[in-house]
């Protein structure tokens, strides 16, 4: 978990999830709501792109690291998701 992640779960009674890239807002917010048994309010995703990363024993060879999604969801307020830091 980053920094910015726990800070929004602090103040915005919010989480932040790494989702597949084909997942829509719906897929989300059901997912969470079954897993966790809360009530999602708000859904926001954001499409990150992968880095581009240059091999040193490659003669400079660039290559791609996979785009992913970020999911920032929102609980109806009293609902709190425990997250263990295994």
């Amino acid at each position: 978990m980053t920094e910015k992640a726990s800070l929004v779960g602090q103040f915005a009674n919010a989480y932040v999830f790494k989702v597949s890239p084909k997942a829509s807002k719906i897929e989300v917010k059901k997912a969470v709501e079954e897993e966790f048994k809360v009530t999602v309010n708000k859904v926001n995703i954001l499409n990150v792109k992968g880095k581009l990363k240059r091999s040193m024993t490659a003669k400079g060879k660039i290559s791609k690291k996979s785009n992913w999604k970020k999911a920032y969801v929102a609980l109806k307020e009293g609902d709190r998701i425990e997250i263990s830091q295994d």
